[in-house]
């Protein structure tokens, strides 16, 4: 059987790094593109199997060239999970400079488009699927979260949009994490043990703080054979903490 093929964006470093191990581990054939090129050179080096390169989603030709690349390789692509994203520091709308809401847009929002735009017509051809990660800020937010929030909202729309346009070819589902802990799953340069109390832990109806694992595996049912009634959903995976009602004392 021709094992199936993987795009994960961001798939150096944080969850991204662990849905590539964790499909890779589970003989799907991978390629991880991440902009940061001493992730990228970590995990080639850590899983030598998996075509890592550096990517920037944000530019269409680094996606398209990376996306052939990727076919050209392997011979097919069965799934895209659109990764990557970051979250700009944190300022009042006021002061939030029209470079820096461009560059968030660019990259969490604006990438996954072009990835899809490039990966789609191979995804047709095998039957495939796309995992978008978006966050539960797009259901609720700190304060002075603007841009970051935003574009994840928007990959939650993007989700169900692709999938009613893509019917009956592609599949287009969404991750919203919550709290998952990622300082030791950075590139090695900047990895540093979690730090969490137990009442980080406790306030999560789930009892503990989530990880990149978690997301993973839910990376792997929703691109896997037994999800395929399941298409425009968006999947909360955050141990219920959006589930539960916080009133001041």
């Amino acid at each position: 059987m021709t094992a199936k093929v993987a795009l994960v964006t961001g798939g150096a470093q944080g969850i991204g790094r662990a849905v590539s191990l964790h499909l890779a581990a589970r003989d799907w054939r991978v390629a991880a593109g991440d902009l940061d090129g001493e992730a990228v050179a970590d995990l080639a080096a850590l899983r030598p199997d998996i075509f890592a390169a550096e990517l920037d989603v944000a530019d269409e030709g680094s996606v398209a060239r990376w996306i052939a690349a990727a076919h050209e390789r392997f011979g097919r692509i069965d799934a895209l999970v659109n990764n990557a994203g970051f979250m700009s520091p944190r300022v009042p709308v006021e002061t939030l400079d029209l470079v820096t809401w461009n560059r968030v847009v660019g990259v969490n929002l604006t990438g996954a488009f072009l990835c899809a735009k490039h990966a789609v017509p191979r995804l047709k051809v095998t039957g495939g699927s796309i995992v978008n990660i978006a966050s539960t800020r797009a259901l609720q937010s700190e304060a002075d979260t603007e841009p970051y929030s935003a574009t994840k909202g928007g990959l939650v729309a993007l989700t169900h949009s692709l999938a009613v346009s893509l019917s009956g070819s592609v599949r287009v589902n969404c991750i919203s994490p919550g709290w998952i802990e990622t300082s030791d799953w950075k590139k090695t340069s900047a990895t540093r043990p979690a730090k969490l109390s137990a009442e980080d832990h406790a306030q999560h109806p789930a009892g503990r703080v989530g990880t990149p694992g978690d997301i993973a595996a839910a990376v792997a049912f929703l691109i896997g054979d037994e999800a395929g009634f399941i298409t425009g959903s968006n999947l909360i995976v955050d141990g219920g903490m959006t589930r539960r009602m916080i009133y001041s004392e």
